[in-house]
């Protein structure tokens, strides 16, 4: 069922034309002698018609243009529908209402233009205000990237750092067993010489003896195969007593060549005057 051109008023004085207001109802057939002996057959114009128009005045007179026109007129439809069915409830049951459609309302033609433009400029003003979240998405993106990035790299440098440090503990444990085994070492050849050097001693002392020393200086000496003797060594590892006979020896030997030679040469020199004077 359609109802023809309305007209109907707005807040602000403003008038508006609705060309086309449909409503699409239904009658149980258990409720059609009692609607129709009450309201006749022509029960839709008293029951639904009618009453969408002071509906309709209502809700127009109530609300601005704007919201007639633009903000609200999306909900009109379904606001008719539940004030009818609510006063059809009450006059008429079993008359529901299944559907209510309002087209959209002619303005005069300077305010329309001034709805386009601002729609216009509404549409303008969302895509900036969308531009402008797509833009703080992606700064949101790169910033949450950059983060994860920053984490990313400085969870890596804390593992290098922590496989450095483990490094360098195992180089100190390596360095410490390798100072710990030197040191055992050492200790162990200086513990060793000490045991050989005191045994050594030990061994010296039982044998030199002053009869071993005496014959290690006569072996000693004996080994020389010279001996000076003068002002310019006075002093010498022998026992001047032991060479005391032999030097003696020594110097008599030479006290007899010695005479022997002069003996000699002044026996030579007087033949040589004999034979002179017997010339």
């Amino acid at each position: 069922m359609t109802d023809p051109e309305s007209l109907h008023f707005c807040g602000g004085g403003v008038m508006i034309y609705f060309d086309r207001i449909e409503v699409v109802n239904m009658l149980v057939s258990s409720a059609v002698v009692d609607i129709v002996r009450n309201y006749t057959a022509d029960y839709d114009k008293t029951l639904i018609f009618n009453k969408i128009h002071h509906e309709l005045n209502q809700f127009c007179s109530v609300h601005t243009l704007q919201e007639v026109y633009i903000e609200l007129f999306d909900i009109i439809d379904e606001n008719l529908k539940l004030a009818l069915q609510k006063d059809l409830n009450a006059m008429a049951p079993g008359l529901t209402v299944q559907a209510v459609r309002v087209t959209k309302p002619k303005i005069p033609e300077t305010i329309r233009r001034n709805f386009e433009l601002m729609e216009a400029e509404k549409t303008k003003l969302l895509v900036s205000a969308q531009t402008q979240k797509v833009v703080e998405k992606e700064a949101e993106t790169e910033r949450k990237k950059a983060i994860i990035e920053a984490q990313k790299v400085a969870q890596v440098s804390e593992i290098h750092f922590q496989q450095k440090m483990m490094e360098k503990e195992t180089e100190k444990k390596i360095s410490e067993i390798e100072d710990a085994a030197f040191l055992a070492k050492e200790k162990a050849r200086a513990d060793a010489e000490y045991y050989t050097a005191e045994k050594t001693a030990q061994a010296n002392a039982l044998k030199l003896t002053p009869e071993y020393l005496e014959l290690m200086k006569y072996q000693a000496i004996a080994a020389n195969s010279k001996v000076y003797f003068g002002q310019d060594i006075p002093d010498m590892f022998v026992d001047n007593n032991a060479f005391q006979p032999r030097i003696q020896d020594e110097e008599d030997t030479v006290s007899t060549d010695h005479l022997e030679s002069l003996g000699k040469a002044k026996k030579t020199k007087k033949a040589h005057r004999t034979d002179s004077k017997g010339g």
